[in-house]
């Protein structure tokens, strides 16, 4: 059973170690338990990486469109002629209006699974590829790595936030951190995105230990953003003046969503 206002009270007083409790539950040996736990834990990181966002929202830029009853002002200057020429009205389909449009963004959430792959960090993974789902709008993918690469969702592979979701609850810490490999993965995702901005988000402490050139790896993405554990971030902050990436640190999960709409501003 679930007890909604102990659970609202239990995210009010320590949201971190709610989501990190609801993360590692979702490993239960008990199989009820552990489907209830899923379902719980899919609603709730979606609710948080809806919700938790800032306010702030990335800058667009007024652009001329086809008429639809939505979409802006009635541009005269472009629609003149049609509304001229009409005998009974204007075709609607000669119409143009301006509104603004916000900036094209293809990203690629990389997430670190070499190390421990429960409670908070769990969570923070899920509740990134959330709010990356619905912030990309359609183009995006999602790659777990330690010393391989799995791919969690393909670019504009059309997966549901529930399913990339779920499949990131799924996974469980092992092996060794090839970061390269990692990042020259999401190059290739990245590659097949036509956006106009096209960015890795990497959730590691960048401690890589395989062989592999990862700084000539980073140096190939258009834009590389980290978000490491405030409590262990000496490593991602030096790769991140090494490749000129963008860092940001996080204490607990709750934080991610205000962070990540930040960085991808």
């Amino acid at each position: 059973m679930l007890d909604e206002a102990a659970l609202d009270a239990a995210m009010a007083d320590d949201a971190d170690q709610t989501l990190a409790l609801i993360a590692d539950l979702t490993a239960a040996t008990d199989p009820a338990l552990r489907r209830l736990a899923r379902e719980l834990a899919r609603r709730i990181f979606l609710d948080v990486a809806r919700t938790g966002r800032a306010t702030r929202r990335a800058v667009g830029t007024i652009r001329r469109q086809r008429y639809r009853p939505d979409g802006g002002d009635l541009d005269i200057d472009a629609s003149i002629d049609a509304l001229v020429v009409a005998q009974h009205g204007a075709d609607v389909d000669e119409l143009r209006i301006s509104g603004w449009q916000r900036p094209d963004l293809g990203v690629c959430l990389v997430v670190d699974r070499s190390g421990s792959m429960g409670g908070q960090p769990l969570a923070t993974a899920a509740i990134a590829a959330a709010a990356i789902v619905q912030r990309a709008r359609g183009d995006y993918s999602v790659a777990a790595f330690s010393n391989d690469v799995l791919l969690v969702a393909t670019q504009h592979g059309g997966r549901s936030a529930d399913q990339v979701v779920d499949d990131l609850l799924s996974l469980r810490g092992y092996g060794s951190t090839d970061l390269a490999a990692a990042l020259n993965a999401a190059s290739e995702q990245l590659a097949t995105s036509r956006a106009a901005r096209r960015v890795a988000v990497l959730l590691s402490d960048c401690r890589a230990n395989v062989d592999g050139d990862h700084v000539a790896a980073a140096e190939c993405l258009e834009e590389l953003v980290i978000i490491a554990p405030a409590s262990d971030a000496d490593e991602a902050a030096s790769y991140a003046r090494t490749v000129g990436a963008r860092l940001a640190t996080i204490s607990g999960p709750a934080e991610l969503p205000g962070v990540l709409e930040e960085l991808l501003a």
